[in-house]
């Protein structure tokens, strides 16, 4: 056997294993020979009698050819290793010293990678509620966002181009709280050594501007949406009931639906896994009434045990769309019902304090959206001063 015809057979072997497109030179018998790439020239596999391998750059710079080693071949696929060396050529090409921008670069994973890290050490800081809304958002907007790139190389461009994307798919909604989540994770990659410091490519991307509307049911709407849900109690008890039970204490609608028995307490209820922390959400003999009227489940501990947390949030949905069409009220959304609690608050002059406490705001700020809601005390009172201004004029 020649050993040009040995060389072929080797070449063989090494593309049955992955090795596709590479060429060997050095002697078979020499302590170590490189299979080169024959499509990235100065990319190659360096193999030793010891059966390791390893992947290197070669390149010339400053005058000399530079040999780097990327990496143990048997901890990266020949794409991932060929995506690297292309880069490091690229730079070295630009006048950059290779050697610094393969330490760099081996150091920065690619994109899903990152993010699988990143949800490891920081998933887990945050409340059991919005770990399951950014588990939501990472599944249908972050997985596959940039496949194939490094974390240190995704630009202000692409993540722009994503984040259009994003918003008209899921909306702007959607796209505000995804970018939010990118952002940190870039933040947390510079933090990690993965890029250049302010380099985050978020900065400078303005997020969706969210139309207000809100919505306050009159009491003549609330009676009308009350004797309806008393209808659809009849076949539907968990959800119409978790509806009445929102429209009664201004909750949201996590809060609700997530209830356990082990919360309630009385007249209160122990929440959480609130948005802004654990609460007590004091209830009236109403609202008691209505939970101590379900049926418990023999195994879970939920209130609302009506299937998992997705199917019954699809659910109450669909039967509050229905409720409020059959009563002529297609316009009113289930976030509304918490509006009109507060409204109804303001009505009935309770201050903005008390109000932000009975929401479960954490900041005032939040609230001052309702301070106009007493406007009519205020008329009363102008009214009042006004005429005895007339009075002591006209006297």
């Amino acid at each position: 056997m020649t050993a040009h015809s040995l060389a072929r057979i080797v070449a063989e072997e090494l593309a049955t294993v992955g090795i596709v497109g590479f060429k060997g030179t050095g002697r078979w018998g020499s302590p170590r020979r490189t299979v080169w790439s024959t499509t990235l020239p100065g990319f190659g596999v360096r193999h030793y009698s010891t059966g390791r391998r390893v992947y290197i750059v070669q390149t010339a710079m400053g005058g000399r050819l530079r040999t780097m080693t990327l990496g143990n071949a048997n901890l990266f696929t020949d794409a991932e290793a060929t995506d690297v060396a292309r880069r490091i050529l690229l730079r070295a090409q630009n006048g950059e010293n290779p050697a610094d921008t393969a330490k760099r670069i081996k150091a920065s994973p690619r994109f899903d990678v990152f993010l699988e890290e990143f949800w490891k050490k920081v998933a887990v800081q945050w409340k059991p509620l919005t770990r399951y809304t950014n588990d939501c958002y990472r599944r249908l907007y972050l997985d596959d966002a940039f496949p194939k790139r490094f974390a240190d190389e995704i630009t202000h461009a692409e993540v722009v181009k994503w984040f259009a994307r994003v918003s008209n798919t899921g909306g702007p909604g959607a796209g505000n709280r995804t970018l939010e989540i990118l952002r940190t994770m870039m933040n947390k990659a510079e933090a990690w050594g993965y890029r250049e410091e302010c380099s985050n490519p978020c900065q400078g991307i303005r997020p969706n501007r969210r139309r207000k509307y809100e919505c306050f049911l009159s009491n003549d709407e609330l009676a009308r949406l009350g004797a309806a849900l008393e209808d659809l109690k009849r076949d539907y008890p968990a959800q119409a009931t978790a509806i009445l039970v929102l429209a009664l204490t201004g909750c949201r609608r996590s809060e609700i639906l997530g209830l356990t028995w082990g919360e309630v307490k009385g007249r209160r209820l122990l929440l959480h896994n609130s948005k802004t922390g654990p609460r007590t959400v004091w209830v009236g003999e109403e609202v008691r009434a209505l939970i101590d009227a379900l049926p418990r489940h023999p195994k879970h501990n939920r209130v609302f045990w009506s299937g998992d947390l997705d199917t019954l949030k699809n659910s109450v949905d669909y039967h509050f769309r229905l409720t409020k069409n059959k009563v002529g009220l297609p316009h009113v959304r289930l976030h509304d019902l918490r509006h009109s609690f507060a409204s109804h608050a303001a009505a009935m002059s309770e201050t903005l304090p008390m109000i932000g406490k009975l929401l479960g705001h954490a900041k005032i700020g939040s609230t001052a959206r309702y301070a106009h809601l007493d406007d009519r005390q205020i008329l009363q009172a102008v009214d009042k001063v006004g005429l005895l201004l007339d009075l002591y004029f006209s006297g």
